[in-house]
């Protein structure tokens, strides 16, 4: 059946209520929408769904919702683990508690109990909550930082992370034999509830996952001394970190909270950003604004699912720094494994765990205190799968692990990257260093001294739509067939490509250059996104030598796009 055949049946089918039905006849004769709408199922991959909010095949609406969830519950049903239930949670984007309802009442009508939480939740919560109730699985509804009109679903395990073999593969397979609706079913809310197969939580989950946070303070001692004078501006960008955030620092006695008004509430519209993500300088203009107004000591932003942590630092001269998701990560990972050591001593097999395209100033972190540093792939699922790995026997323990993309995780009660564990412990560190008479950029500045300059940096080209999906893959089919042997004044000294399985890694699209000069070049199309990225990394001598070579490298990689995209 083609596209325009599947259009028609949403049109006649009662299976499909009568707005979608309208909004499928308002683009009638617009034969590229309706192409792009039906042509294809959207995707359930290694991260669940993510797209465009509407009716179609191609979109996230309640039917694709539904669908996914009954293949979702046929593979926890074939595994024998339907008595432990699901756990929902939801961020403030559109559609976001409608979609949650609907699985939930999806997984109740197959007889499996889901727990769902009362209001929005940030992404940690809902992976502590699974693993707090002793679930079979978790379902999050969240674009993460994605534009407005995008909404997903992403699936976790039993062990809180999100799927991976071989779990992804078998519920991937589950919901590709879903061919037709009347192989989906769902139940009345209030007779799910009269069953026992819907339950709402809230408050007391709340609580287990705040004492849960707390357990990761070292230092009460410096915040007792140093959190009433510290002044930190923080930002929810709309999102679901509003609550938490405050309430944790709040809890913690850092008196000086300051929310950015025009951010603080939940609005799936995000008004104030093009897009909410904490990478973005865009999304700090309203918080550097109050900040420099407070004389704040740090600006922090979480996006919308609370999963992710931007940070801007003030220097003793009243300047603002960005910390990018590199340097933040290694600011942190340096201060826990550090405090740790002067307070507690470090394990013999303590390890540090990072992503592919993450710093290689995380390696030079890991050998100065003398520990293992796992390397795996982007997705933070990989660093949970390793923390299993660690649980059920092998041997290695858990110090910290983040990668670039703004995400780190302090401590094992969840398994996913946690803003708000990273915004307590952001707000620790500050108070550390000011009861030592530092500022956080002078930590960071201290770091770059003990170990070298390392800067990091990204280039990303979007290309959207159904020509988009396969121009990024003809650059990823380019690059292995005619690998570089130059990027710049670097020659390439290996090519990696993970794709052929790399170091007991899944195969993955990815293609990685080692460069001399301790340079390297990463390639890799974004698994939530229509881009192909373009990692790369420098190390140098000063912070004004780091930033000449890491521009002149940025160049050449620009270069080396403007290529690709030629010739594709």
């Amino acid at each position: 059946m083609d596209y325009k055949e599947i259009y028609s049946q949403w049109l006649q089918n009662p299976y499909f209520d009568e707005d979608t039905k309208q909004e499928l006849k308002a683009i009638e004769g617009d034969d590229k929408e309706i192409k792009e709408r039906f042509y294809k199922e959207l995707e359930f991959g290694t991260a669940g769904l993510r797209g465009v909010v509407g009716a179609g095949t191609n979109r996230m609406n309640i039917y694709v919702v539904r669908k996914t969830t009954q293949g979702l519950a046929n593979y926890i049903k074939s595994v024998g683990k339907e008595s432990q239930g699901v756990v929902i949670a939801y961020d403030s984007r559109h559609m976001s508690p409608e979609f949650a309802n609907e699985a939930a009442l999806c997984l109740a009508a197959n007889k499996i109990k889901a727990y769902i939480f009362e209001s929005l939740r940030p992404t940690p919560e809902l992976s502590f909550a699974l693993r707090h109730l002793g679930c079979a699985a978790g379902i999050n509804v969240t674009a993460s930082h994605n534009p407005p009109e995008y909404n997903g679903y992403k699936v976790y395990w039993e062990d809180g992370a999100q799927i991976t073999p071989p779990h992804d593969s078998g519920i991937m397979e589950q919901v590709q034999k879903v061919t037709d609706y009347s192989q989906v079913y769902t139940m009345d809310k209030e007779a799910a509830i009269a069953q026992g197969k819907y339950e709402v939580i809230g408050q007391a989950v709340d609580d287990a996952y705040m004492a849960e946070l707390k357990k990761q303070v070292l230092h009460m001692d410096a915040i007792e001394a140093e959190g009433k004078n510290l002044k930190i501006v923080y930002s929810p960008l709309h999102g679901t970190g509003n609550i938490p955030a405050r309430r944790i620092l709040k809890e913690l006695g850092f008196e000086q909270v300051y929310v950015v008004p025009e951010q603080e509430l939940p609005d799936g519209d995000f008004p104030t950003v093009s897009y909410p993500n904490p990478e973005a300088d865009e999304a700090f203009e309203l918080g550097l604004k109050l900040a420099k107004e407070l004389e704040a000591d740090l600006v922090l932003a979480t996006d919308p699912d609370a999963d992710r942590l931007g940070v801007r630092v003030r220097d003793k001269d009243g300047a603002y720094h960005t910390l990018t998701g590199n340097m933040s990560g290694c600011l942190l990972a340096d201060y826990e494994i550090g405090q740790r050591k002067a307070l507690h001593g470090l394990p013999e097999d303590g390890v540090l765990i990072k992503t592919i395209v993450t710093t290689n100033l995380a390696d030079a972190i890991a050998k100065g205190y003398n520990i293992d540093l796992i390397e795996v792939l982007t997705g933070f699922k990989f660093i949970g799968q390793q923390i299993l790995g660690f649980e059920q026997g092998k041997k290695g323990e858990y110090l910290f692990g983040f990668e670039e993309s703004y995400g780190c995780l302090i401590g094992t009660y969840a398994r996913d990257k946690d803003a708000i564990v990273a915004t307590m412990a952001l707000c620790e560190a500050a108070a550390y260093y000011k009861t030592k008479e530092k500022t956080l950029w002078d930590a960071m500045l201290d770091l770059y001294e003990r170990y070298g300059y390392y800067k990091d940096d990204i280039q990303s080209v979007t290309l959207k739509g159904i020509e988009g999906l396969e121009k990024i893959q003809n650059i990823m089919n380019l690059l292995r067939k005619e690998p570089p042997a130059q990027i710049g004044e670097y020659s390439v000294t290996a090519a990696k490509d993970y794709q052929t399985g790399i170091n007991g890694l899944p195969k993955s699209n990815v293609l990685y250059y080692e460069l001399t000069d301790d340079a390297w070049v990463c390639v890799r199309p974004s698994g939530t996104e229509p881009k192909v990225k373009f990692y790369y990394g420098i190390k140098g001598s000063s912070l004004a030598d780091a930033d000449e070579k890491s521009a002149a490298l940025g160049k050449a990689v620009l270069a080396l796009v403007d290529d690709m995209m030629k010739r594709v």
